[in-house]
């Protein structure tokens, strides 16, 4: 086959459009949900995260905070909510569903599957409080700031 500029063009465009697929592929890989450890004690931080939470609440499904956008024994928004039933499709239920503690188990769990990397009791407390994308966040910024007081929290009930 002749080259010419137009198959030398094509070329070009063959092997950036392969560059872009293998990028693609890459930051999917490494943005993979990692599930945690088979040591790690899950039951443990998330029972913490529900004395957070709740507290002494007699009726841990019937708590409902931030003015009405949480509710459940882990105060899970309907964010939150939407995240987990879309990471992991097959819980299924209602949003509502979420004051049932069993229900709302699955759905952190799902949740922090999602989106903590590295399982520690830290990051998950704080990827539970602050979000998908806290662990991003600046140090010193107000985001990072409110999620080192909710650790602080439930490292008390963890101690």
């Amino acid at each position: 086959m002749k080259t010419t500029p137009h198959t030398i063009r094509i070329r070009i465009y063959l092997a950036d459009a392969v560059m872009f697929i293998i990028g693609v592929l890459l930051v999917a890989a490494l943005a993979a949900a990692v599930p945690p450890p088979e040591d790690y004690n899950t039951d443990r931080i998330v029972d913490a995260i529900r004395q957070v939470e709740t507290g002494g609440e007699s009726d841990p499904a019937a708590a409902v905070g931030d003015a009405g956008k949480s509710i459940g024994p882990f105060q899970i928004s309907r964010a939150y909510w939407l995240d987990a039933t879309e990471y992991n499709s097959s819980i299924g239920g209602e949003y509502t569903d979420c004051r049932d503690e069993a229900y709302a188990r699955q759905i952190v769990q799902a949740y922090l599957s999602r989106y903590v990397k590295v399982w520690t009791d830290e990051t998950v407390a704080r990827t539970h409080n602050g979000g998908g994308g806290i662990l991003k966040k600046k140090k010193d910024s107000k985001a990072w700031r409110n999620t080192t007081k909710y650790w602080q929290q439930v490292q008390k009930q963890l101690n």
